[in-house]
């Protein structure tokens, strides 16, 4: 009798804990990134509906320039990439500057400063970290 009853148990529990199980999350799409840095920017600083245009279109076109080198790795659905071999790295700061220059040309000197402070906290957060924080993860524990 114990025996059937666990193997009931059995026959219900593990294929609803494999159901439960929930998926990777998908990274968010370029207007879902495009809103979250227009809200962060846009309540740190008090700018004009221009500003607020170009801004956009600068995050917009590193957004597509960034999409573009993944595909080329051929990895179009994946969560956030780790950080990038050294090439590509070069390839993204070079498109960081080419974004921040088109702001610089935007923004006041005090808005631009107060920005690159922004700026540091858009960026998605390295393995270990939590969202937001910046610098490297703790330490583990010494025993």
């Amino acid at each position: 009798m114990k025996k059937n009853i666990l193997v009931g148990f059995a026959t219900v529990f593990i294929p609803t804990l494999i159901l439960a199980q929930d998926a990777p999350p998908k990274p968010p799409t370029k207007e879902e990134r495009l809103k979250h840095v227009s809200e962060k920017i846009e309540k740190e600083l008090t700018l004009s509906a221009s500003q607020k245009e170009k801004i956009r279109n600068a995050y917009g076109d590193f957004f597509d320039e960034m999409e573009k080198l993944r595909s080329k790795e051929g990895k179009k659905e994946m969560p956030p990439p780790p950080p990038p071999p050294p090439v590509k790295k070069e390839d993204a700061d070079r498109l960081s500057k080419v974004r921040d220059a088109k702001i610089k040309a935007v923004l006041s000197a005090a808005q631009y400063q107060k920005y690159q402070s922004i700026e540091q906290t858009l960026r998605p957060p390295k393995p270990g970290e939590k969202p937001g924080k910046q610098g490297p993860p703790p330490a583990p524990p010494k025993n």
